[in-house]
């Protein structure tokens, strides 16, 4: 005999969410998706700026240490420049001699690398720096009496330079100008930028005995 329960459907019941469910599941989602593109993207965004100011600092490290080179060796000689006669003094400062610019100043240094005098120059290098479209450059002939119409090289060295000036301790204090004679005990350059503001470095030269 069959049983009147075992005739009746199998029945189950169905469960899932609801439609309020679902959107407060997608609310939430996204609050957190946004919360994470967020932090990621102040992440790589400091990390950029960190680049940059690296890479920034690294740039006047360079420079300054090329500059401190060039000053410590400062020779006593007269430079020549474009092929013309001596120009008065072992430094000079004056406007269109070494440089396009008025923010420049100009001499002769010793150390050039010839090791063997193998190069057919000296190992004493005429060099100077310019300020060029707000670029701080370094110039330098290959021979340290240029021929007239030589063309200097140009390294530029430093970017976003707004002005750049220079000082001379003759033994006792800072001064503007420079006596054309003497060398002097050491040369402060203060160089005016657009991110960093106000540098200024102190260098020593051999200066007078």
């Amino acid at each position: 005999m069959v049983s009147i329960r075992s005739l009746r459907p199998l029945t189950s019941k169905q469960a899932g969410f609801t439609f309020i469910e679902v959107l407060l599941a997608i609310a939430i989602f996204s609050v957190v998706s946004l919360a994470g593109f967020t932090i990621l993207d102040s992440v790589l965004k400091s990390d950029e700026k960190s680049q940059l100011k690296t890479t920034r600092l690294n740039e006047l490290q360079r420079a300054f240490i090329l500059i401190e080179r060039d000053f410590i060796q400062v020779a006593r000689r007269k430079v020549r420049l474009n092929g013309e006669g001596s120009i008065d003094g072992f430094m000079h400062t004056d406007e269109g001699n070494f440089a396009t610019s008025t923010q420049a100043i100009g001499f002769v240094r010793h150390g050039w690398s010839n090791p063997g005098l193998m190069l057919p120059r000296s190992d004493l290098q005429s060099v100077g720096y310019q300020l060029t479209d707000n670029v701080l450059e370094r110039v330098h002939f290959n021979f340290v009496d240029p021929v007239l119409g030589e063309e200097p090289k140009i390294r530029p060295l430093m970017s976003q330079v707004n002005e750049v000036s220079f000082e001379f301790h003759d033994g006792k204090e800072w001064q503007e100008t420079l006596d054309n004679n003497k060398l002097p005990f050491a040369v402060a350059i203060e160089i005016d930028t657009e991110d960093l503001g106000i540098i200024r470095r102190q260098f020593l030269v051999a200066g007078e005995p």
